[in-house]
């Protein structure tokens, strides 16, 4: 069998979208998580950033807080989507091919890993 040779692991972003309804849900989901695991949360956008086709906050958390982190979001995403996907430095296969969603599966803007070189 042939050795599968796979890029490092270095981190997750979990992205939580909403729109001028759900802002308070996504804050205090955010918040909590950030709470209750060790979370980076960024800050939260009331406009599109990057190749994200709605308003959201950025959760980034180590390879070893997944089993943890994600289980939870899963329970506790009160109705929000959520994009999950990590960080290899491989950012346009990172975003097209490596993503977890939870909720609706929205289109990203994909042409900004162009201008990065990716």
């Amino acid at each position: 069998m042939d050795e599968v040779t796979m890029p490092e692991i270095t981190g997750y972003h979990a992205h939580v979208y909403f729109d001028t309804d759900t802002v308070d849900v996504a804050r205090r989901v955010c918040e909590e998580a950030a709470r209750l695991f060790s979370i980076d949360m960024g800050r939260v956008h009331e406009r599109n950033v990057g190749p994200h086709p709605r308003w959201s906050c950025q959760l980034a958390f180590a390879p070893d807080a997944f089993d943890q982190v994600i289980p939870w979001l899963m329970l506790n995403r009160q109705g929000l989507t959520i994009f999950t996907h990590p960080e290899t430095g491989q950012h346009l296969e990172d975003h097209r091919d490596r993503a977890i969603w939870m909720g609706e599966m929205l289109e990203l803007n994909l042409s900004i890993f162009d201008k990065m070189g990716a």
